[in-house]
């Protein structure tokens, strides 16, 4: 038999089986008067849409197994699945351009309602504008906003918020916020908001205080703002805030940076105050930067951040039950796992001690550091011994970097950090990139039954607009 009869013969044809055109229909462009028709529990007042950028099922999975050993208990999201809170659903991820999206392109599906070219913030591969849904939701008269663990203006939160071509044009999708005016906007990247920093030297911090903003630059800033009025711009860090496992051991990064789940409370807390209800996108966005440098500690404590940022809003939305929670993630990454061995269990209780990353191992080594410094380091850091041979392995990598190149994360060997670290974890991985994964969907309070067990990324930007009772299409 050839390749092509075999699949064309494939059991539910070959077997004369009558099967529903609606099984395999695509729902990317699903229509909303049909979707409004199954809305059964009222309308949402509050969305809050949650995305742990970059999540892999071993992500998921090795947070919850964390959680079990470090604390006894479950995470919030697997809890959530396990006792039957969410509704669930699998999810097909790829873009206009390609069946492996990246973090643009997948945010665009759902905040534009199309898929789009890899790169691109709701814009087509033919120049199609699709207005982003917080600017629908805004001009219905909800509060909107966003927060993130990288900078604002990165790919996901600019995905709910604005049209581009690329995503690259971070200092542009600053200036597009202030005429955007949402209610809250917090993350990192200061470097596109500082006039010291910008190409242009513009000072987009006075700009937004000239409309109208209040600016926090530190979480004491942002605690003397809680009650204000005013719309709110949080900017806490030159690029992206520190990873988890960083941050838990800084007494000074407590102090100055809020975390996820700080900036989450916050959020919520001030939008709640419109009678009118809110529309929340929740990022944890560098579970996905620790995923892209196979960094085992930033990621699973980044990621426990994140499933305690989804315990806020479920907690909230019990209470409120008017609030449709959806929990996701735009893609998988590289696809870590816990891998067998016999001492594979003892191996991952490693990362209980953990106290720093490994992008903070790399940023500590220099053109001066030993094979000694450098098992030192890690052995400070994350509570192992490498041996010498890796240890003089990793610095003969770092002897050929420039000195600019030694401050370039791109440049740095996180893959053979991460080889010899799984010796210690038994944490490994696939790849440092971005995976077609079909990928988890929880959804939480009205709304939630619209969602099937199988859906396009595009879905859910509909849905959102249904279980609100927005009725339109329009672009």
């Amino acid at each position: 038999m050839k390749r092509r009869d075999f699949f064309r013969n494939s059991s539910l044809t070959a077997a004369g089986v009558a099967v529903s055109p609606l099984l395999f229909a695509s729902n990317k462009n699903t229509n909303q008067e049909a979707l409004y028709g199954a809305l059964e529990n009222g309308e949402a007042k509050n969305i809050i849409f949650l995305v742990s950028d970059g999540m892999s099922s071993g992500t998921l999975n090795m947070a919850d197994l964390f959680a079990q050993r470090m604390n006894g208990r479950r995470t919030n999201w697997i809890k959530n699945i396990m006792d039957g809170t969410f509704k669930r659903s699998m999810m097909d991820t790829a873009s206009a351009s390609s069946l492996v999206t990246d973090s643009a392109a997948g945010g665009s599906a759902w905040g534009g309602g199309y898929r789009v070219p890899n790169g691109s913030l709701n814009v087509g591969s033919n120049g199609e504008n699709y207005t982003p849904i917080l600017q629908k939701f805004k001009a219905l008269g909800k509060s909107v906003g966003c927060v993130t663990t990288v900078p604002i203006t990165h790919a996901t939160p600019a995905s709910f918020c604005v049209n581009e071509k690329s995503r690259r044009n971070q200092p542009g999708i600053a200036l597009k916020y202030l005429d955007l005016k949402f209610d809250v906007m917090m993350g990192g990247g200061h470097e596109y908001f500082s006039s010291i920093k910008r190409d242009d030297k513009k000072d987009v911090y006075g700009a937004f205080e000239e409309a109208g903003f209040a600016v926090a630059k530190s979480k004491e800033e942002l605690r003397g703002l809680l009650d204000t009025e005013k719309p709110l711009l949080g900017v806490f860090n030159e690029s992206a805030l520190p990873y988890t496992v960083d941050q838990i051991d800084d007494q000074k990064l407590q102090k100055t940076i809020p975390t996820l789940p700080e900036m989450t409370a916050v959020a919520i807390e001030k939008m709640k105050k419109n009678s009118g209800g809110f529309v929340l996108q929740v990022e944890g966005g560098k579970v996905d930067w620790a995923a892209h440098s196979n960094d085992t500690g930033g990621l699973i404590y980044d990621q426990i951040a994140f499933d305690e940022a989804v315990r806020i809003a479920l907690d909230f939305a019990q209470k409120d039950e008017e609030t449709l929670v959806i929990v996701t993630t735009d893609h998988g990454n590289a696809n870590p796992g816990l891998f067998y061995g016999k001492n594979a269990d003892e191996n991952f209780d490693r990362l209980k001690i953990f106290k720093h990353s490994n992008k903070w191992i790399m940023d500590g080594v220099t053109k001066d550091t030993t094979p000694k410094m450098l098992k030192d380091l890690i052995d400070f850091a994350q509570g192992y011994q490498i041996s010498n041979d890796d240890a003089k392995h990793l610095i003969s990598l770092f002897k050929p970097l420039d000195e600019e190149e030694m401050y370039d994360d791109y440049k740095k060997p996180f893959a053979e950090l991460a080889r010899i670290q799984k010796k210690h974890t038994s944490v490994g991985w696939a790849d440092m990139h971005h995976s077609s994964d079909y990928v988890e969907v929880g959804t939480y309070g009205p709304g939630s039954e619209l969602l099937p067990p199988y859906i396009e990324n595009t879905f859910l930007h509909n849905m959102m607009l249904t279980a609100a009772g927005v009725k339109t299409e329009s672009k």
